[in-house]
């Protein structure tokens, strides 16, 4: 590529981003074997960064590091002969410390048993502490607070706490199991339903991805 057009590219913080395609000439396709940044070790704390750009596998900065924003989601599915529910929970959390992050999580979950269903909706704040076990595998346990609605049993208050693993996948990619158990406070019950029981407390697993910027 000519000097050139990198020069295009100046400031724009990724080099030859707009440059034209090629030069005419294309390099040979060959694996790409970069390292795995370094990431932070519990207690080693670093001054806000903002928010990073590039983060992970090529990059400076690892999984964890301050200023590391991912945004992804996870699902979770429970099924028996009676007794069926899903959820989906799209989410985005930013790092605001070495390993301490603060995430948005909203959730719609079905419930089904017997003929009785119903939808949940919530939205909780989490902060969490991620614990590097090497480069690319943590542990991590958060606590989720915020509010839940169901159509029949109105607004209530939502605690979940939850605990799992960070695997990082690819350049990118971050695939979360975890393990989560919600509590969710109603003003009105309804006595001998299992679908409220179901409702207001729930065990769950989950399976989440998501991306690093």
């Amino acid at each position: 590529m000519a000097e050139d057009d990198l020069d295009k590219d100046a400031g724009t913080g990724t080099p030859a981003k707009v440059a034209p395609p090629n030069d005419g000439n294309l390099p040979p396709s060959q694996s790409d074997h970069d390292v795995q940044p370094p990431v932070a070790s519990p207690g080693a704390q670093l001054p806000d960064t903002g928010i990073v750009q590039q983060a992970g596998v090529g990059g400076m900065v690892g999984y964890g590091r301050a200023g590391v924003l991912e945004l992804g989601g996870s699902a979770g599915l429970q099924m028996s002969s009676e007794f069926r529910s899903l959820s989906i929970n799209p989410s985005i959390g930013w790092f605001v410390a070495d390993n301490l992050e603060l995430s948005a999580i909203l959730g719609v979950s079905n419930i089904k048993a017997g003929d009785e269903s119903a939808t949940m909706w919530s939205a909780v704040v989490e902060p969490s502490y991620h614990l590097p076990f090497n480069r690319s595998m943590f542990g991590f346990a958060g606590l989720g607070i915020g509010a839940a609605y169901e159509q029949r049993l109105g607004a209530g208050l939502a605690v979940a706490p939850r605990i799992g693993a960070n695997f990082l996948v690819g350049r990118s990619g971050v695939l979360t199991p975890s393990l989560q158990y919600q509590y969710i406070t109603h003003n009105s019950m309804v006595e001998d339903d299992v679908t409220v029981v179901a409702l207001t407390n729930a065990l769950s697993v989950n399976v989440g991805y998501t991306a690093m910027w």
